[in-house]
């Protein structure tokens, strides 16, 4: 399965986005509440990433399908947001996730003692 069917291809265009406006330090291109998470640091886009997962989870918990896919969407967003400020490309996780596939199959997660 290719990271283009995995939803990749949306996700790395979207960290594509963000490292462009920023390097032309653009904000106004932004939205007001993207320019404000991006000056906030790593620090407010972790805690941003941890709320996020956190109601995809209460949703989960509550039975609640739409608000599930809603915040899982912000989930997503975020998590590129953080990742691109780290300078680390979704790519790079659709590799490690190929990666873990070959070794322990789709489905598995890495064992805890790695």
């Amino acid at each position: 399965m290719g990271h283009q069917a995995l939803g990749g291809d949306r996700l790395q265009a979207l960290a594509e986005d963000l490292r462009e406006r920023r390097s032309r330090r653009s904000r106004m291109q932004f939205s007001s509440r993207t320019a404000k998470l991006i000056d906030s640091g790593v620090p407010k886009m972790a805690q941003k990433l941890v709320e996020e997962a956190a109601e995809v989870a209460i949703d989960a918990v509550r039975g609640e399908r739409q608000a599930v896919i809603e915040e899982a969407a912000d989930l997503m967003f975020n998590l590129t947001v953080l990742l691109t400020e780290l300078e680390i490309s979704p790519c790079e996780v659709w590799d490690e996730m190929d990666r873990r596939q070959k070794l322990y199959g789709i489905a598995e997660k890495l064992p805890k003692d790695r």
